[in-house]
């Protein structure tokens, strides 16, 4: 089970896309995996055959646990390919226990079973339902008899609180990990773009609806080319040392209506052309959207990208998500009174803010940091 994120402790297999003898090589989809962040499609990065599954379908089983042996090309046919790993492995009381001792599958722990206190009142199967739907705990209550649907009902009502959803909670996980743990300090900017809109509009004059290029991709591009310049914003933190990534693998803050924010990554971003990139965007957000994602795509990202466009926010200061060390937000392209050729005039501009990581930058380096995806941005025919 592959870690996606630092918030992630288990995940359940949902779905098993290779049978047993099956040849499998790096990069190939092999299953499918739920998460607090929806379902994860699982790549194999070795090649060789797929020897055998060792968790069920519906399985819960914690980050690190093995669901699978591949054999390798030319390599011996064994009982257990993997090396001897600790005896067991014990979670929360939800999670399961991973006997090791023989190769077998994870079983699920049998629950002891409690005693029944001699003076646990007699409650009705409606009257135990209300209490549980009204928060009503019956070891409170004091009776003779047996308790009723009318005991319940004449205590009132008492709204029982929603219990936060999966993903809200790893959320919360995340962003309370990163206030704690990493000292944020923030920057903003005011940009031009002028020049972005016109080379936008230009360039989709004869297209059509679905291969028109917005904004969005042009931000991309430039945050992903200013990184090349300014590296100590692009990678993670990890062991109190900075491991900067050659490459940019654009986190995009992406919202699903009604459950959450997840920032799968946009691999390569800096070295794609913008035709590619917004096709790239275009899919990442379906399938966010839809609920499949892959693996990879959630934890190797090296920095992220927000953005409020469309929402009428003037500016947002992100808040980094662990291990990456910054993130960029834009705020929503308005018109605006601008000094330009000396002349005030409306133009159309919109606020770009970094929040970084002062562990492994400081604001001098931040500040040029977005002047460089200003510089970018007005000559988007560049990008």
């Amino acid at each position: 089970m592959p870690s996606l994120g630092a918030d992630m402790e288990a995940g359940t297999l949902i779905e098993k896309l290779v049978h047993p003898g099956d040849p499998v090589k790096r990069g190939d989809i092999i299953a499918a995996v739920e998460t607090q962040k929806g379902a994860i499609e699982i790549e194999v990065f070795e090649d060789g055959v797929l020897q055998e599954w060792l968790v069920d379908l519906g399985t819960k089983v914690p980050v690190g646990v093995p669901l699978a042996m591949i054999k390798a090309e030319g390599e011996a046919e064994t009982a257990d390919l993997s090396p001897e790993p600790p005896k067991a492995i014990v979670a929360d009381e939800d999670m399961i226990v991973v006997d090791y001792q023989t190769p077998t599958k994870p079983v699920l722990p049998t629950p002891a079973a409690s005693p029944r206190p001699a003076d646990r009142p007699r409650v009705t199967p409606a009257a135990r339902r209300l209490a549980a739907q009204q928060g009503i705990d019956l070891a409170t209550l004091s009776t003779q008899g047996t308790i009723s649907l009318s005991d319940i009902a004449a205590l009132g009502t008492k709204p029982k609180p929603a219990p936060m959803s999966d993903m809200r909670a790893a959320i919360s996980a995340a962003m309370s990990r990163s206030k704690r743990e990493i000292p944020h300090y923030y920057l903003s900017h005011l940009i031009d773009l002028e020049a972005a809109d016109a080379f936008v509009k230009t360039t989709n004059a004869d297209r059509e609806p679905q291969d028109r290029l917005l904004l969005g991709a042009l931000y991309a591009k430039a945050v992903a080319k200013a990184l090349k310049k300014y590296p100590e914003f692009n990678g993670n933190f990890i062991d109190d040392t900075f491991q900067q990534s050659d490459a940019v693998h654009l986190g995009l803050a992406i919202n699903i209506r009604n459950v959450g924010l997840v920032a799968p990554a946009l691999f390569d971003a800096e070295n794609q052309p913008l035709d590619d990139l917004m096709s790239a965007m275009r899919d990442l957000v379906e399938r966010v959207r839809g609920g499949r994602f892959r693996a990879r795509e959630l934890s190797d990202a090296t920095i992220t990208l927000t953005s409020l466009g469309d929402r009428g926010v003037d500016e947002l200061f992100g808040v980094i998500y662990p291990p990456q060390v910054a993130i960029v937000g834009i705020g929503t392209p308005r018109q605006q009174p601008i000094i330009h050729n000396g002349d005030v005039t409306a133009r159309l501009s919109a606020m770009v803010t970094l929040a970084a990581d002062h562990r492994v930058s400081d604001g001098h380096r931040g500040a040029l940091f977005l002047k460089a995806i200003d510089k970018h941005l007005q000559k988007p025919e560049a990008l």
